[in-house]
């Protein structure tokens, strides 16, 4: 293996571990609540804080990583994450646990932005789609393999070990990142804005926790409205702040970059239909179709699986048909494929449930990967790592808000049906609407030039098409 599939590989690694253990914890909430002695209600708060510890650091990861180096950065944020996972295992009470995902959060909060800083800064323009392909996978596959990982651990060994099983993965990515990745700094950096890093965090934070709660019941609606309404107010500061600030810590001007704005509004639909699928058909299977957890993890991990076979023929498909067609077409397949959810049934096969997946995953994939490609595409070398820091903040709120609009549609569904026992015809509104909303993705993309990010895909530009033709 060459150093350049070396460095893909770290980081895919490193951003699994991350994005599956911010799922992991699901299934094993209960058994934690029981051994340290607390309310598995209450437990709760191991995840909230979590969420809450990204929000509030990641925007800050593109100026640290200018400050310290993106290696030096990505390396500390593994150790942290590892520090924090030991401290988990071995927390014997709640506030302990907390504390500890805190920790966690820190770690995470880095760890993506700087891990797709350090594939920005190190890999080729021309081998950045086939970089993008290996780290859009753990995101792909970690929330959909880590709540049957996390309770098949907690079944067969104890909890303890989610979260022991970080520590040798942690130490080797270590050992590999200062090996094999390149310490790349910025010579000239900006004065760190602590202002609009206060606004942002706190904006984002409150956004994102009211969103990932709406609709669970974890705490009254006037509660949820404050916080995503506190959340708002402060955005909104941001906002004014990042107009006056020389040098904001998430750069909003870089929306003027047409390519960059498509993958960000695009992708915050697509983000938002997608976010909800793998909270609605776990729930889907179990409660209304009375499938086992084993075998709802067999039909959704058959999302990842596909998602798995996809990845070879990204980079042809990119070449073949460009950008827009992908992204477009991608759209309203992955749409369709959710909605189709919406037909399962006690009467409908399980093959044919696994094979509706495969292929919602399979798209999936390749949608994902352009999106995430096509959001560098124009992006300057200095503005890289404030590029990482916006993109990943607004992934967080995304998939936050694919979450609540899940769990919003199934309430709504469940009132107007005035009862209150959840069966399946009460998630077949809900797979339609974000189905729907991910379809909707296209609109975006419909805006795009034909040629957007041609160079990435290697593919030839269309040389009878003006500079300012948007068709």
């Amino acid at each position: 293996m060459n150093r350049q599939r070396l460095v893909y590989l770290i980081v895919a690694v490193a951003l699994f571990m991350e994005n599956m253990d911010s799922t992991v914890i699901a299934t094993a909430l209960p058994a934690i609540a029981a051994d340290i002695g607390a309310n598995p209600l209450a437990l709760k708060l191991a995840v909230t804080s979590y969420l809450l510890s990204l929000a509030i650091f990641t925007p800050a990861s593109g100026w640290i990583a200018d400050r310290f180096g993106a290696r030096t950065v990505f390396r500390a944020a593994i150790g942290v994450f590892v520090i924090g996972s030991i401290a988990c295992a071995l927390a014997g009470s709640l506030t302990g646990f907390v504390v500890a995902r805190i920790v966690q959060g820190v770690g995470g909060a880095m760890m993506s932005p700087v891990g797709r800083l350090v594939l920005l800064r190190t890999v080729e323009r021309r081998a950045l789609l086939g970089a993008m392909a290996w780290v859009t996978m753990p995101a792909l596959i970690g929330p959909m393999t880590g709540p049957p990982l996390g309770g098949f651990i907690t079944t067969y060994a104890t909890w303890h070990w989610i979260f022991f099983i970080n520590v040798p993965i942690g130490i080797l990515g270590m050992i590999l990142a200062t090996r094999y990745i390149d310490d790349i700094r910025v010579e000239h950096r900006d004065r760190f804005d602590l202002t609009g890093m206060a606004l942002a965090g706190l904006g984002i934070a409150g956004v994102a926790f009211g969103l990932s709660i709406a609709g669970l019941d974890f705490l009254p609606a006037s509660a949820v409205a404050a916080s995503i309404g506190g959340g708002a107010i402060f955005l909104m500061l941001y906002m004014i702040h990042a107009r006056r600030a020389k040098a904001p810590v998430l750069d909003l001007t870089l929306l003027s970059i047409p390519t960059f704005r498509a993958s960000i509004a695009g992708g915050f639909l697509f983000r938002l239909g997608i976010g909800a699928w793998p909270f609605l058909m776990p729930l889907m299977l179990q409660i209304g179709l009375n499938f086992s957890p084993f075998q709802s993890g067999l039909v959704t991990f058959a999302g990842p699986f596909g998602s798995m076979l996809m990845k070879p023929a990204i980079t042809p498909l990119l070449r073949l048909f460009g950008f827009k067609r992908i992204l477009i077409t991608n759209a309203v397949i992955s749409g369709a494929v959710i909605a189709a959810c919406a037909t399962f049934n006690e009467a409908t096969p399980f093959l044919i449930m696994f094979l509706i997946v495969l292929t919602g995953g399979f798209f999936r994939s390749i949608e994902f990967t352009s999106i995430n490609t096509l959001a560098y595409a124009d992006i300057p070398a200095p503005r890289m790592s404030k590029a990482t820091s916006l993109v990943s903040v607004l992934q967080q709120v995304s998939i936050s808000s694919g979450v609540a609009v899940g769990a919003l549609a199934v309430e709504a569904t469940l009132r107007l049906r005035a009862h209150a026992e959840l069966t399946t015809a009460d998630f077949r509104p809900a797979f339609l609407f974000v189905g729907a909303i991910a379809a909707a993705a296209a609109l975006v993309f419909v805006g795009l030039h034909r040629d957007a990010a041609a160079e990435l895909a290697n593919r030839a530009r269309s040389s009878s098409v003006a500079p300012d033709d948007r068709g």
